[in-house]
């Protein structure tokens, strides 16, 4: 070969490698108008390079531009029309702007995303995502425009022989919908059983909360405080207990735990304990405490509608 030549690919190529990385580090950073204007730029130049029309569709629905992320999932899935992962992320894109448009203009696209979540699982008999999006989407949606419970639970018996834990944790999402609450929680149990992630334990927990059973939440908080050792776990016992007024001394306890050692990656602010043990002391009918917390939770977070509102009530 060409000696210049060689070198002219060669230096192509890593042009092209080097921004496919800066645009998933951008990603990776939630960086994503950043990634985007890598990927705009790199696709001037590079109009069929499908990794970075994927990238570039990421970038958008992640700054939920609906339209946008459609428009490139749409390109790779007619150039790539084998490729189910391309079908999986136009329906869901599709989802996304039926959720965020008018009921009647949904039903106008409800088709298409069922569709193309089909195509996705029926090109990949592994694909667990689509089947976690057919599993939802035949819940959520009323029996009228296709909803089925029935069809739900076909497609959460197709994600246990993929993955026990994502198959449990399918089927008690199903029932739970369904009204079969002593179902529901079996599965959830089962995944927590085998898989016991903090995963499996947070969907009992909402489980729980939702079926107005908050000593059941705190339980199993606890179960998995014990097992994985997360701050954050601190916090959720603490918000249950003021939620539904009880066990507060725990609740109090496990929030000051929290407050101590908080750190960036237990995701909720501190201003949020703050607000929770605010709520506790005033159901201890201890306003001048719960007037303390409530202003450190509104001085850290002043915007937050919530805070002005408790505070209202003292």
């Amino acid at each position: 070969m060409n000696r210049f030549l060689f070198i002219l690919l060669l230096s192509s190529f890593c042009f092209s490698q080097t921004s496919i990385d800066n645009a998933e580090a951008f990603i990776a950073k939630k960086e994503f108008v950043k990634a985007q204007s890598e990927m705009t730029a790199f696709l001037n130049s590079n109009p069929n390079d499908l990794k970075a029309i994927e990238l570039l569709g990421d970038a958008y629905g992640h700054q939920k531009k609906w339209d946008e992320a459609i428009e490139q999932y749409q390109v790779l899935k007619q150039k790539r029309p084998q490729n189910a992962n391309y079908h999986y992320k136009y329906g869901g894109a599709l989802g996304m702007k039926a959720l965020s448009i008018s009921k009647i203009r949904a039903l106008t696209i409800i088709g298409d995303v069922k569709d193309s979540f089909h195509k996705a699982a029926q090109l990949d008999s592994n694909h667990i995502d689509a089947r976690w999006a057919l599993v939802e989407l035949y819940v959520s949606l009323p029996g009228i425009v296709g909803g089925s419970f029935s069809k739900a639970l076909n497609y959460a018996e197709q994600l246990e022989e993929l993955s026990k834990v994502d198959g449990y944790l399918a089927k008690g999402y199903v029932y739970e919908y369904d009204d079969e609450p002593e179902l529901a929680e079996k599965y959830y149990r089962l995944a927590i059983k085998i898989g016991g992630s903090v995963t499996c334990y947070d969907k009992l927990t909402e489980f729980y909360e939702g079926q107005e059973q908050p000593e059941k939440a705190i339980g199993n908080i606890e179960e998995a405080k014990d097992k994985h050792q997360r701050n954050a776990m601190h916090y959720q016992i603490g918000k249950v207990c003021a939620d539904y007024n009880i066990q507060l001394d725990k609740g109090e306890a496990m929030l000051k735990v929290y407050i101590e050692n908080h750190s960036a990656q237990d995701g909720v602010p501190k201003e949020w304990a703050y607000y929770r043990l605010a709520q506790i002391y005033r159901h201890r009918n201890n306003s001048k405490e719960a007037l303390v917390w409530i202003d450190k939770a509104i001085a850290g977070l002043p915007d937050i509608d919530v805070f002005h509102e408790f505070k209202a009530t003292l």
